[in-house]
């Protein structure tokens, strides 16, 4: 019994390469619900009274909110890119 229970737990390890490289994948695919959550933001800032907020400051959040996210995933592209050429030229 104890040989089934050594074999599930060896096919469940993944190297350290390869999982970090699925993580990056699991993080590029989440940047853009994290861009829609924050271009959401404005949404629930203050549009009447003393407290209200500048159209050009919504504008501005908007376009660095959009800067963040591309410098972002580029962030997380670098990685993927230098995995990805490896794994090209381990097969070569």
């Amino acid at each position: 019994m104890t040989d089934t229970t050594e074999t599930a737990r060896a096919t469940v390890f993944l190297e350290r390469q390869t999982y970090r490289r699925r993580r990056l994948v699991d993080a590029a695919r989440l940047v853009p619900i994290l861009g829609l959550l924050l271009w959401l933001v404005p949404l629930l800032w203050p549009t009447e009274g003393d407290s209200r907020t500048s159209m050009s400051t919504a504008i501005i959040y908007l376009f660095g909110v959009w800067i963040a996210l591309v410098i972002l995933k580029f962030f997380i592209a670098l990685p993927l890119r230098n995995a990805s050429s490896e794994a090209r030229d381990g097969q070569e």
